[in-house]
């Protein structure tokens, strides 16, 4: 008998699970099962809600990721415009003065600067080759840049305004004082004038440009616009100091003058 059974329990355990299904089918309007259903829909619910929002969330994050991205590129494309646009206006006045004025200039763009030392250059994509010189000024759209100190048959080295050796003379406009103008090798963004007489009225926001006493640079170039007059007690002479027409640190191209001429009327004010 147990023999028997040993054989046949296991079909006796599967119809006996297949009769309770059964039953449990056609009892499926009972309260209690009933309840289940409802409790387990409860369950299942909150779990689809759970993973439902889990999914929100990741497709957000990501949704925020594409539009950070997006946010750089298109800041990068207004700034790249914003240049363009800057670069665009300053060759435009560029051809502007090269066309009218009575000077002969030869066109130069900076490949290097050196513009952290006491002795600050320029380098220029010009040279010998181009007919530029030792000795020649250099000027942009809005006045003085230097002068030419080393060419060589494809570059020529530019002494800027901002170096101890650079002296020039000038005037203050509209006084009419004569002055010689240096740099004293503390702020980039100013230049001082010396030996300016003391009964000269000068007032801050004067026209300074050159004098015409040079054997470089023609009267008439902007050279910047004066920020602060000192008069030492018991100096006979003022002390001007000068606001440059041509900040270094954004000039980008430039002209080399070759020969003299009545320079056009720059406005000598730096670009805001």
């Amino acid at each position: 008998m147990s023999r028997i059974w040993e054989k046949i329990s296991d079909w006796v355990l599967f119809a006996a699970l297949i009769i309770m299904s059964i039953v449990m089918m056609f009892a499926s309007n009972d309260p209690l099962t009933r309840g289940l259903r409802a409790r387990s829909l409860e369950v299942t619910s909150v779990v689809e809600t759970w993973f439902v929002g889990l999914g929100r969330y990741v497709r957000a994050l990501e949704e925020n990721e594409a539009l950070r991205e997006q946010n750089l590129e298109l800041s990068n494309d207004v700034a790249r415009m914003r240049d363009a646009v800057h670069e665009n206006t300053r060759l435009r006045s560029m051809l502007a003065l090269s066309d009218s004025s009575s000077v002969e200039m030869i066109a130069a763009e900076i490949v290097s600067k050196d513009i952290t030392r006491e002795r600050n250059h320029f380098v220029l994509s010009v040279g010998r080759a181009d007919g530029v010189e030792e000795g020649m000024a250099v000027i942009d759209t809005r006045g003085i840049i230097g002068k030419t100190d080393l060419v060589t048959e494809n570059r020529a080295q530019v002494m800027t305004y901002l170096n101890s050796d650079f002296i020039l003379p000038v005037v203050v406009l509209p006084a009419g004082a004569d002055g010689m103008l240096e740099w004293n090798g503390e702020r980039f963004d100013r230049l001082s004038m010396n030996l300016v007489s003391r009964s000269t009225r000068v007032s801050a926001g004067d026209i300074v440009v050159t004098s015409g006493y040079s054997s470089i640079f023609h009267a008439g170039y902007p050279v910047g616009v004066v920020d602060t007059v000192f008069t030492p007690p018991g100096m006979p002479t003022h002390t001007i100091f000068v606001r440059p027409a041509a900040p270094l640190d954004d000039a980008t191209h430039v002209f080399v003058v070759r020969r003299h001429g009545v320079p056009n009327q720059i406005d000598p004010s730096p670009e805001s």
